[in-house]
């Protein structure tokens, strides 16, 4: 009989994604019935990493775990909306639990209990509390293999871009940048070691410099700009 309790990964495909479920599965308290990502509708590209949904499915396929795609539109009015559609689903199949890869930011974690605990599903964070020195240890230790594939363009150009995570590649990054990217100074695609039971097979065919917009709630636009790995299809 399998006593372990049910759980969703929110799946990002990224560094730190990885080594959370990678610890998840060595642990084995959890049965991960799924991975839950999120999609934009209209590009086809994951929602945080802008990694290619048929990528995500081929990381699914080798940790061998189902993969469950939200699809969102570029209007996020209703991400709340189609997240809670999503919980609910999982509750219905007897999942109490939803794991996440956050590091240390404690405004995301609240805002993601806020919504859960209401539900009656718990939050597992495997990663956190940890300072990204011991996080990046804990990753090169996994053998998890990984790209850089977005960058923040005001912290970090585009020769980062294409770079696996290894120390040579955090020692040239500047000391206001955060070694694991949690403030979003980087995003990666994993696709090898660790969680996976073979290798992704991908290839990132140039960089482009991407710009986005949006409005604080004060009415002040601000714009971002990046650079982002371009994925053959």
């Amino acid at each position: 009989m399998d006593i372990r309790k049910k759980a969703v990964f929110n799946w990002s495909g990224g560094k730190d994604s990885a080594l959370a479920l990678y610890k998840i599965l060595q642990q084995n308290q959890f049965e991960v019935v799924a991975l839950l990502t999120t999609v934009n509708e209209e590009t086809k590209l994951s929602s945080m990493h802008a990694i290619p949904h048929a990528l995500v499915v081929k990381q699914a396929e080798s940790i061998g775990i189902p993969l469950y795609p939200v699809f969102l539109p570029q209007d996020l009015d209703i991400y709340e909306q189609r997240m809670l559609d999503a919980a609910n689903h999982f509750k219905a199949q007897g999942v109490a639990h939803f794991i996440f890869g956050d590091i240390y930011l404690t405004d995301v974690r609240k805002y993601r209990e806020d919504r859960l605990h209401p539900l009656g599903i718990e939050v597992v964070e495997p990663l956190w509390n940890q300072n990204s020195t011991e996080v990046i240890q804990d990753f090169f230790a996994s053998g998890i293999k990984t790209k850089i594939i977005v960058t923040d363009a005001s912290k970090l150009d585009a020769t980062f871009i294409g770079q696996d995570i290894g120390s040579a590649v955090i020692d040239l990054m500047p000391a206001e940048v955060d070694i694991c990217g949690e403030n979003g100074e980087y995003h990666t695609f994993s696709y090898a070691g660790g969680p996976f039971q073979h290798s992704v097979d991908f290839n990132i065919i140039e960089t482009k410099k991407m710009f986005y917009e949006f409005k604080l709630d004060g009415g002040e636009e601000m714009t971002y700009h990046y650079w982002q790995a371009i994925f053959e299809q």
